[in-house]
């Protein structure tokens, strides 16, 4: 229980910090919402080592810590909408077996965004923010690629050294 617990404070550390990491990088490409994903990588690497409601917790504290340090009340609704529905998305996927961590990863930034959207057209009640949708399914794919290479690696390490 002791072990669990260290692994998850430092996952939930190595995840905002990735969160900080993140906000010092600008991606300007004039659609906002386009991101890396960083944090992303370690919510993975938790899905993939401890289970999924740990993976959940981990990524709601994520959020929250970032969005009162570094964010506002707007960013953690949006962060809120695409982590949770991204969560989802990888957990049933892993569970059902269908993809490799990349895939799954890919699924996870794909639906990251497509819940951002969402949110965003209640908000602003405009439908017309899904011409935004193919760029970031695009971005989402890419991101989703970089982080779920990243932690393959690391899940099979971690696994190999047998530290979870």
């Amino acid at each position: 229980m002791a072990k669990k617990a260290a692994y998850m404070g430092m996952l939930t550390a190595l995840a905002f910090v990735f969160s900080y990491i993140e906000s010092l990088i600008p991606i300007t490409i004039g659609i906002p919402g386009v991101k890396l994903g960083l944090a992303n990588l370690v919510v993975i690497v938790a899905l993939y080592t401890i289970g999924a409601k740990e993976a959940f917790v981990l990524s709601a504290i994520r959020i929250f810590l970032a969005g009162f340090t570094f964010g506002n009340p707007a960013n953690m609704v949006y962060s809120l909408a695409g982590g949770m529905l991204s969560l989802l998305v990888m957990a049933a996927m892993k569970k059902w077996k269908l993809f490799s961590v990349t895939g799954v990863s890919v699924l996870g930034g794909v639906s990251h965004n497509i819940g951002q959207i969402l949110v965003a057209m209640l908000v602003v009640e405009n439908a017309k923010l899904l011409y935004y949708l193919p760029v970031l399914l695009l971005s989402g794919t890419i991101a989703g690629i970089a982080v779920g290479v990243v932690a393959a690696i690391l899940t099979k390490r971690l696994e190999r050294a047998g530290r979870v």
